[in-house]
Order: C-alpha cells, then sequence, then structure tokens
C-alpha cells in the first residue's frame, strides 16, 4: 500500500481521546464532526455523555480506549495524570501513538517520551494554542515536537484540531513553546487585571477601562514590529540600541506605576518584578541601552 492510500486511509482513522475537560470535549467533537470514530475515557464517567450523545463510544477501562484506536491523545491536567491513568494500560501500548497535549514542563515531556518508548509507543508532544471553544477553527494551532515521520502519519486526524506547527525531534520542543507562550498570557492577563484596579479605585467600572487597556495589548506586537520585520534579530545580534526607548526611560515608568500602586493599597508584586528588571539593567550600566537589554538579567538571575 503506497503512502497516498496510507493517507487516504487515515482521513477517518479511530482516534481516541482519554480527558474530558473542556478541550478534551472540544477535541471529541470537532472530531467526530470529522468522521473520525472517536472512542473516549475519563474518570469522572459522567462527563463523557454529551460526546457520548454525539457519537463517541466511551470505554469501561483507561486500557480498552488505548486498544480502540492507534492514535491516542491525551488532554489531562498535567503528566502525572497520566501516568496515573496509563500505568495500568501499558500492556495495550505498543504500536500506538501517544499525543500528550496536557500542560506541564519541558523535561517532564522528554521523560514521558522515554516511558511510552520503553512501553512500545511513538510519542508526540503538543502544544494547543487556543481555548476550547475555538478547537477546529481557521484560527486555531497546535504545536507539535517529536518523531515528524509520526506526526505526518497522523497529519489527517491532528489537522483537525488546528493547523499543526512542527517544531523538531526534541519531545521538549512544544512543550518549551506552550509554557512560553502562555507566559506571555498570564502576564497580559495579570497586567490587564492590574490596570482595570487601578482604574478603578478612581471610579471608572471595567467595562469602561478594559475596551481602552485591551486597545493598548493589542497594540504592543505592532509597536514592536515597527521599522523592523523581526525584533529579534537585534536581540540575536546582541543589539539594543537605545534610540527610542532606554532602560532609563522604562525604568522610571515602572517605579512610578510602583509609586502609584502603592498609594492606591493594590497588591504590588507584579509592578514590582517588573521594576526589578529595569533596576538590574540600571545596576549592571545599561541605562542607556533599550529596553531590550532586561533580557541579561531574566537569563542569568543573580
Amino acid at each position: 500500500m503506497n503512502e497516498r492510500q496510507n493517507r487516504t486511509n487515515r482521513q477517518n482513522s479511530a482516534v481516541t481521546v482519554i480527558g474530558l475537560g473542556p478541550m478534551g470535549r472540544a477535541m471529541t467533537r470537532t472530531l467526530l464532526d470529522a468522521g473520525h470514530p472517536v472512542t473516549v475515557w475519563n474518570r469522572t464517567a459522567a462527563r463523557a455523555d454529551g460526546v457520548v450523545a454525539a457519537g463517541a463510544r466511551l470505554a469501561a477501562t483507561p486500557g480498552e480506549a488505548v486498544a480502540a484506536s492507534e492514535l491516542v491523545i491525551l488532554s489531562l491536567t498535567d503528566y502525572r495524570a497520566g501516568y496515573d491513568i496509563l500505568d495500568g494500560a501499558t500492556a495495550a501500548l505498543a504500536g500506538r501513538t501517544l499525543v500528550n497535549l496536557s500542560s506541564d514542563t519541558p523535561d517532564r515531556s522528554r521523560e514521558a517520551a522515554g516511558w511510552a518508548a520503553g512501553h512500545g509507543a511513538a510519542f508526540l508532544t503538543g502544544g494547543v494554542m487556543v481555548p476550547a471553544p475555538m478547537v477546529g477553527t481557521a484560527a486555531a494551532h497546535v504545536y507539535y515536537s517529536g518523531p515528524e515521520q509520526v506526526m505526518e502519519r497522523h497529519l489527517p486526524a491532528l489537522a483537525r484540531l488546528g493547523t499543526p506547527k512542527y517544531l523538531g525531534e526534541d519531545p521538549g520542543l512544544a512543550q518549551m513553546m506552550y509554557q512560553a507562550q502562555l507566559a506571555v498570557f498570564l502576564s497580559t492577563l495579570s497586567a490587564l487585571m492590574q490596570a482595570t484596579a487601578m482604574l478603578g479605585t478612581a471610579g471608572m467600572k471595567a467595562g469602561e477601562a478594559l475596551p481602552e487597556l485591551l486597545s493598548a495589548a493589542d497594540s504592543i506586537g505592532a509597536v514592536l514590529r515597527a521599522g523592523e520585520a523581526n525584533p529579534g534579530t537585534a536581540l540575536d545580534a546582541g543589539e539594543h540600541p537605545g534610540d527610542l526607548s532606554t532602560v532609563t526611560m522604562m525604568g522610571a515608568t515602572s517605579d512610578h506605576i510602583v509609586e502609584t500602586s502603592a498609594a492606591l493599597g493594590l497588591d504590588l508584586a507584579l509592578p514590582l518584578a517588573v521594576q526589578a528588571h529595569y533596576r538590574r539593567a540600571i545596576e549592571d550600566g545599561h541605562g542607556a541601552d533599550n529596553w531590550t537589554r532586561i533580557i541579561d538579567g531574566i537569563r542569568a538571575p543573580r
């Protein structure tokens, strides 16, 4: 059978989904809508009611769920949960592909790849970069790392969830990208709540404040790209020209944010963390450099 025939056969291949939180349920429905037979398992069986009504088959045990499909997708809280579920199903793992879309650390992803290989299973790490309601839409994308031929073999099913973005053979790479993206996301959410709280002390309702603050958040990418196609090029070259915004200028702004938040009686954890980045760069003699110089202190904390 040639590769084209193999790919055709996989267009509607069977898939198992283990873990039926909002993301697992969204992936199951997306796969069902695309015509894939889907077997599911969840520790709390009642969570499967909706997807079973939509056409999924509920397995009685994790071993039965794994045995039902060559492709097994894990959507769990962390990797420890995966071990807890699959430790009793290892006899069914040989010849299967585990795609772990759970959140954890890059090192644990690498350890899991070794664990899977020890039981005869292929392993891909994945990171879904949209919330559950957007799974399967044109806006969805998923980072993967691990053996490229394994991802290619299951591409017809994986592409249903979102545009696959392959990062390389290292199983930790997709998890690293996932955590890096979430570092930006979670920090931005905290900053939005800090700013909303600040404006709230002046009597401005969140409904008024957030549209203005979200406009500022939306503009960050455009600001960073202004005048340069890839702002990371200067960072890679170790260049920090202070033509527009210097460490000293941005550091003064961070001081004002700390002072304002303190005067308003707000939590200072986030403002102090940001201020510390600029103070470190100034102490190291880089006050005249561009604000990007703060990456030195992040890379090599004291």
